[in-house]
């Protein structure tokens, strides 16, 4: 009956339970051979594998730091290129505007020039047609002298006579003061 307790009680798994010396011998010396096995086929291997992995791992992280270096110094460089861009932009205003003063300065002193030449010419020709009207004014003056001296004289007179009459009308008129009055007006 021992035996056949035996039996039942390692089919009904309570073997487990009770310690039986011998099986953990045998099952601590395959553990071992399966730690020296794998430490001499399967961890060198893993550890290997690990390795390269953190290489990769690690020149990953020095590329990407490069990258980060390059790339800071790709934007200040775009950030310099960027203030001189506005600075370049600022003295192109700049001289935009002094170009416009300057331009608006010029036409502004053109336009003087020909007022004041357009003054002048005007002038010219007001003092002008003063001193046509004058010339004509003293014809007719003299025309009229001749003309009233005949006819309070009844006759006709010589030319020499019409020349020093017309003479000293003209004399007694001033017209110089006439011209004068159309200088101012």
């Amino acid at each position: 009956m021992g035996a056949a307790h035996t039996i039942t009680a390692s089919s009904s798994g309570s073997f487990l339970i009770t310690p039986n010396v011998g099986l953990m011998i045998w099952v601590l010396v395959v553990f071992g051979l399966t730690m020296v096995l794998l430490g001499w086929l399967a961890f060198p291997r893993i550890s290997e594998a690990l390795g390269r992995r953190q290489q990769a791992i690690e020149e990953s992280i020095d590329s990407a730091e490069r990258t980060k270096v390059e790339a800071d110094k790709i934007l200040a460089e775009y950030r310099q290129r960027l203030a001189e861009a506005r600075e370049q932009a600022n003295e192109i205003v700049q001289r935009a505007r002094a170009a416009a003063e300057t331009h608006e300065a010029e036409s502004r002193d053109k336009g003087k020039a020909m007022i004041a030449e357009a003054s002048d010419r005007a002038q010219r020709e007001i003092q002008a047609a003063t001193e046509r009207a004058v010339d004509g004014l003293r014809r007719e003056v003299a025309d009229l002298t001749v003309l009233a001296t005949e006819k309070v004289t009844r006759r006709s007179l010589t030319e020499d006579d019409q020349r020093r009459l017309v003479e000293e009308a003209l004399g007694e008129l001033d017209f110089a003061s006439l011209s004068a009055g159309a200088k101012e007006n």
